[in-house]
């Protein structure tokens, strides 16, 4: 069984995006809610910075997108081109 490349980085990046999503917009409400988890994702994300606004909340959710996608392809692209390998008997 092979995944689909298109369906596995369609998944991926509204599943992360989606999370950094939903900790942002809590954060935002709740400021003490998932600041650990901002603060890393801003080290890691150039662009993002845990602040609380709205502009922030977007340009985390954009690079989520964007490395949930990407991180989706990798692993789907891997899976498909060892399950084409052939068995040992």
């Amino acid at each position: 069984m092979r995944l689909s490349l298109r369906a596995t980085m369609l998944e991926g990046g509204l599943l992360w995006g989606g999370a950094v999503l939903m900790v942002s917009l809590i954060n935002h409400a709740r400021p003490d809610y998932g600041l650990s988890f901002l603060q890393m994702m801003s080290s890691v994300y150039p662009w993002f910075h845990a602040s609380h606004t709205i502009a922030g909340i977007l340009v985390g959710t954009l690079d989520g997108l964007v490395d949930g996608a990407l991180a989706a392809l990798l692993f789907a692209w891997l899976y498909n081109t060892f399950c084409g390998l052939p068995r040992q008997t």
